[in-house]
């Protein structure tokens, strides 16, 4: 069976102005991983509803599912939520149980619960709560497609809560060899042997240290062995080359 598949969307103009470093793809990435579910796509949007719902939209209907990071604080440009709500073509209002856990929290901390502090507690119709448990403000699911907070301590939370309940696959074997050659030598090697092994994934990544140029292949796959006998082919061709 293959691996159920993801997408990420990343919404913020914090993120495309370069204010922000995100570092929500590269923590979701190596977690699917983990977990066995593939991550094939990424995308960052603007803070603009058309986009927000389109990008939705196009990669719900792509993947088995979709995470959002960003969008769903108290202010005015928080609108990740309702833009999720659209494209699937829901209600979205304040749902008691968000509002419960909300005032749960700000009561405990002696904090108001404002008008803008109730635009958290808003769920489209149908969705299912994601936890959080470092601001209880909550994400959600909707169909395919997970909701949650930008902040990377917050994001990061909700994701340990959220693949829990997630059926994930086989995650690949991944194993590296450094080859102290130019790219180009081992261009036609490793094309030779990608073609002759579909089933493994091969990346070439050329680097350079305090000793010269140099190229890490990475050969990656669902089959243990099949990895282990293309790195061992890969070693006899260049017995220079570091495991």
């Amino acid at each position: 069976m293959t691996n159920p598949t993801a997408a990420m969307l990343v919404i913020g103009d914090e993120i495309l102005s370069g204010r922000t470093r995100d570092s929500n793809m590269h923590h979701l990435a190596q977690r699917l991983t983990a977990h066995g579910i593939d991550m094939t796509e990424m995308r960052v949007v603007r803070d603009e509803r058309a986009a927000i719902t389109d990008a939705v939209t196009a990669l719900s209907a792509a993947h088995t599912h979709v995470f959002t990071s960003g969008g769903i604080g108290p202010t005015h440009d928080d609108i990740t939520a309702d833009c999720v709500a659209a494209a699937f073509g829901k209600a979205i209002d304040v749902r008691d149980d968000a509002r419960a856990v909300l005032q749960a929290h700000y009561d405990a901390k002696g904090i108001e619960m404002n008008e803008s502090r109730l635009r958290m507690a808003r769920i489209p119709e149908g969705a299912k709560l994601i936890d959080n448990p470092v601001s209880a403000a909550p994400g959600f699911t909707l169909g395919n497609v997970h909701v949650m907070a930008g902040v990377p301590r917050i994001f990061e939370a909700m994701v340990d809560g959220l693949l829990a309940r997630l059926e994930g696959g086989t995650p690949p074997v991944s194993r590296n060899l450094t080859i102290r050659r130019g790219e180009g030598d081992v261009a036609g090697p490793l094309r030779t042997l990608a073609g002759e092994n579909p089933a493994l994934s091969f990346g070439s990544y050329p680097f350079a240290d305090d000793r010269g140029g140099a190229v890490n292949v990475v050969v990656r796959g669902a089959e243990p062995e099949a990895v282990d006998a293309a790195i061992a082919h890969l070693a006899e061709v260049f017995p220079d080359a570091e495991l």
